[in-house]
């Protein structure tokens, strides 16, 4: 056979199918170009196919970034595993950029030789200097590391759609289902799914569902008759625990486990909130659940947020408000009155960077001192935070239960990563669901709005109105057992006392710490909040290298479990990474007297796994590793 018939038979063979264990892959352009819907889609076909996954969306902090700068890129990161995965990936394998500037943003994170896949007709002379370019990198030999696979998507976008009666405008809207049906293709995702959804969302408008159809068609046929890619690659379904699965954003789970907690205690739901970044999609969420029970109300400020659930928890309901850091400030004054009146209130804080407005789209960790001390006075509370997207869902159950049993305001800290982020979750059982039924005051023989039970020393929830059980509350320091107002120096003390022991009492009904891992030894990583899936790969994989490591992570901040010093005390190193400058540590080196390690980042973005790996590695040395 000549060379020659032997490279056409090269040509026209299909690309090699290559089994891979996981993908990362990066989805970037202009705030309107649909990003976010893109990588949803890609997430939702891989969840179907049964991989497990993680997400990191990237949001623009303005609302109207000018088109085409960095400022205004929004991104979606998605990671794709045929085994148990615990973060959204530290690299992508594959980026696609819609334009200069998404491709600046992300070209330092793509993986050497990793797939770009670029619609080249917005690297004009215009787009090039908006993102700060000076030659165009598709041309000056800058992206050779990569394998580069130029597209003019626009174009074709607008070739697929001649026949229908669109205007340019709308047309342009399509092109990110011509990307998405790229990346299909690559990764050999069917595309069922998305057409299926398309034609759902736009039944009303017909015409609309048809051109993406149609550009996602030309996306994957573009591919195939192309043969843009020598490789295709397949990601197996991963072994998971047996039952019913959703994709799941760790908003949604919160205000789902609220609902549930509503349910299971029997008590209506009452969220009190203002719109703030990333908290406002539990608002958004709680409102389509009327008919359990569930009401909204959009006040026109965090304070009237705040107070009205105080009144709502006051009328007998599972009373929550929503709100980020800024938030939180605003609210301190009336959280202290709900804890002078020692009434029940979920409290939910979805950190993201600061100081002030600070970066409203990202995320951070610097809340849990002001959750811990934000007040005036002597105020404790339970702090309690949610470690992933789908633990969102069982910490606010664990929350409410909290707050009602003790009688008492809980702050639930989750963030922006965890709020946008998601995460396969499987549906529990509802009898495995704990049962948070209580029961209201209705006796008024022996009755006393500050006697308290014995064990928790919750006072009595007395609904206003019932019978014989007329009581007053208020932000003035009670009596105790009468509750009446009282200005005597030694109540003070007891009552203080009182507040604190209630929360500490907590701490009885923590389980004890799982650690993963030898149980002491040289090293332990500690965490919590978000962190808990950068730790988790990066323990595992120094464990694999041979390293001696353990790891632990925290749900209950305020109390502290019980048996977190006798932890900390088996361990000759002590690491706590954090979202912040070192909150937790100084928590812990105070408490404990322990010189914990303190590994911090404040960049508005989560740790990756080589980070915390590294550390691992830098504290225990290279001769540990066998």
């Amino acid at each position: 056979m000549s060379t020659e018939t032997k490279e056409e038979d090269q040509s026209a063979a299909p690309p090699k199918l290559e089994a891979v264990e996981e993908v990362v892959v990066r989805f970037a352009g202009d705030s309107g170009d649909g990003m976010q819907l893109t990588g949803t889609q890609f997430t939702s076909t891989s969840a179907l196919v049964g991989n497990d996954l993680a997400t990191l969306p990237e949001f623009p902090a303005e609302i109207r970034a000018p088109q085409g700068t960095l400022a205004g890129v929004s991104a979606f990161q998605v990671r794709i595993a045929d085994y148990d995965i615990h973060t959204p990936g530290d690299a992508p394998d594959c980026l696609v950029a819609m334009n200069p500037a998404a491709l600046k943003k992300s070209i330092g994170d793509l993986k050497q030789n990793g797939v770009l896949i670029v619609n080249t007709d917005e690297f004009h002379d215009r787009n090039l200097k908006k993102a700060g370019y000076e030659e165009n990198p598709l041309e000056d030999g800058s992206l050779a590391a990569y394998r580069v696979t130029p597209a003019e998507i626009t174009t074709m976008t607008h070739r697929a759609l001649e026949e229908l009666d669109l205007d340019s405008k709308a047309k342009n809207r399509s092109r990110n289902m011509f990307a998405l049906g790229m990346v299909y293709y690559l990764f050999n995702r069917p595309l069922e799914t998305t057409i299926g959804w398309l034609e759902q969302k736009f039944a009303k408008r017909p015409k609309i569902a048809e051109a993406n159809v149609k550009v996602l068609k030309a996306g994957w046929n573009f591919c195939e008759i192309t043969d843009q890619f020598q490789v295709r690659y397949e990601v197996e379904p991963a072994s998971l625990e047996p039952g019913v699965y959703r994709n799941i954003m760790g908003n949604s789970a919160l205000s789902i486990g609220l609902v549930a907690a509503s349910r299971r205690s029997g008590l209506p739901l009452f969220l009190g909130s203002y719109p703030i970044t990333p908290a406002s999609d539990i608002l958004h969420e709680l409102a389509a659940y009327k008919t359990f029970g569930v009401s909204t109300f959009q006040a026109e400020d965090e304070i009237a947020a705040v107070a009205a659930a105080i009144g709502a928890a006051f009328g007998g309901a599972l009373a929550v408000t929503s709100t980020s850091g800024p938030g939180l400030a605003l609210k301190s004054e009336a959280i202290n009155l709900a804890i002078m009146t020692e009434l029940p209130l979920v409290i939910c804080n979805v950190q993201r960077g600061g100081p002030s407005t600070g970066l409203p789209t990202m995320t951070e960790q610097s809340d849990l001192l002001q959750a811990m001390f934000g007040r005036n006075g002597e105020s404790p509370l339970p702090v309690i935070a949610a470690s992933s997207p789908a633990d969102c869902f069982d910490t606010a159950i664990e929350a409410s239960r909290v707050a009602v049993k003790y009688m008492v305001p809980v702050i639930l800290l989750s963030d922006g990563y965890i709020a946008n982020g998601s995460e396969p979750w499987r549906l529990p059982q509802v009898e495995d669901l704990p049962d948070l039924r209580t029961e209201f005051r209705t006796d008024p023989e022996g009755f006393e709005p500050y006697l308290r039970d014995e064990q928790t020393l919750a006072r009595p929830w007395a609904i206003p109105g019932t019978p014989g059980l007329e009581h007053r509350i208020g932000g003035l320091e009670k009596e105790n057992i009468t509750g009446d107002v009282s200005y005597d120096p030694a109540n003070h003390q007891l009552m203080t006392d009182l507040r604190a022991e209630k929360v500490a009492r907590i701490a009885d009904e923590i389980p004890p710490i799982q650690v993963d891992g030898p149980a002491e030894g040289r090293l332990l990583v500690l965490g919590w909040g978000s962190t808990k899936g950068a730790i988790t790969g990066g323990s595992q994989q120094a464990r694999r290298e041979g390293l001696e490591v353990s790891f632990a992570h925290l749900r209950y901040l305020n109390p502290f479990p019980s048996d977190l010093g006798d932890l900390l005390d088996r361990f000759e190193h002590v690491l706590i990474p954090e979202m912040n400058m070192g909150q937790l540590a100084t928590l812990l080196r105070a408490r404990y007297l322990v010189d914990v390690i303190s590994m911090t980042k404040v960049q508005g973005k989560p740790f990756f796994r080589s980070e915390i790996l590294a550390r691992i590695r830098e504290i225990l040395g290279a001769e540990d590793v066998h």
